[in-house]
């Protein structure tokens, strides 16, 4: 039997900036992706770029659900969850051996800066309090 990995994964624009959460078969060739703005959608349209943080899995259906877990958590949660294993915010994706990021030339498309927290449909703020859910 293969063993196949999966990974949910978290980039940000910068230390303390816009955060994405995501999960993928391929974590190194996703985050070329992310890297070059090859998809259009919120990272490209962000500028959401560094990997921050990773964890693999055995099964992709605990890969999505630890995916979805994470999304719902409110972003001190998540930035804990970075810096548990990453204080610096060093980009990751060095070590998948995708090279230093390179910074976007003047040229290209302006990056929007995301507001911070989630928001509901009507604009307002969602509220998340207590501590995040238990691992699994």
């Amino acid at each position: 039997m293969i063993e196949r990995h999966y990974y949910v994964y978290m980039l940000a624009s910068r230390r303390n900036g816009t955060l994405y959460i995501g999960v993928t078969n391929d974590l190194a060739r996703r985050v070329a992706e992310h890297r070059a703005g090859a998809v259009a959608g919120f990272t490209r349209k962000y500028g959401v770029r560094m990997l921050v943080w990773f964890e693999a899995h055995s099964d992709i259906e605990a890969a999505i659900l630890r995916e979805k877990r994470i999304k719902a958590w409110n972003r001190a949660w998540k930035i804990a969850l970075i810096e548990a294993e990453n204080m610096g915010w060093r980009d990751l994706g060095e070590d998948l051996g995708l090279g230093p990021l390179v910074t976007v030339a003047s040229s290209s498309p302006a990056v929007i800066p995301a507001q911070a927290g989630a928001q509901l449909g009507n604009g307002a703020l969602a509220a998340k309090t207590g501590s995040p859910p238990a691992r699994g």
